[in-house]
């Protein structure tokens, strides 16, 4: 079963693409930075989700 972790940070780059797309169509630069933050961010999430799911996995 996946750690809430990595489906949370998942959505959080899905949305995150969404945004820095959204800011591109727009010419919105700080929309776009936000969207490449709101990534940065799941893509940690996600690979602490990851790491939890190893431990586990080994015991």
């Amino acid at each position: 079963m996946a750690d809430h972790d990595r489906i949370e940070g998942a959505a959080k780059n899905i949305a995150g693409k969404i945004k820095e797309a959204a800011g591109k169509v727009t010419g919105d630069a700080k929309l776009q930075a936000e969207g490449k933050a709101v990534q940065l961010e799941g893509k940690v999430q996600n690979a602490f989700g990851g790491a939890k799911d190893s431990l586990r996995d080994k015991h």
